[in-house]
């Protein structure tokens, strides 16, 4: 299960974080967010102990959700040494998602 994040500790689990991140902005109501819940799942388990996987209700975050510049649910975001290194918005394929943390793993 994915580590759900806060404003509260986004900064610790994410910024200061020694692996690459994905974070997936989402909300409960939101349908392709629904849709990308297995596809994040299955990423969790592939790439375990190599990328850390999270969450991020924007209902309940609104900070961090700002400080990014979500504007559209559901948005992926790839941190590498605590700095954005991509994002996806929208319902996005599990090889899209797989490919892009391949290459945050080559660098």
């Amino acid at each position: 299960m994915a580590l759900h994040l806060t404003d509260a500790n986004f900064e610790e689990e994410v910024i200061n974080a020694s692996q690459p991140v994905l974070v997936d902005f989402w909300a409960p109501w939101c349908g392709p967010c629904r849709s990308m819940g297995p596809i994040i799942d299955d990423l969790e388990n592939e790439f375990t102990g190599q990328v850390k996987i999270a969450k991020v209700n924007v209902d309940d975050n609104h900070s961090v959700a700002a400080k990014f510049g979500v504007m559209s649910i559901p948005t992926l975001i790839f941190f590498k040494k605590g700095a954005v290194a991509g994002q996806v918005v929208g319902y996005t394929p599990k090889a899209v998602l797989a490919k892009k943390l391949e290459n945050l793993l080559e660098d």
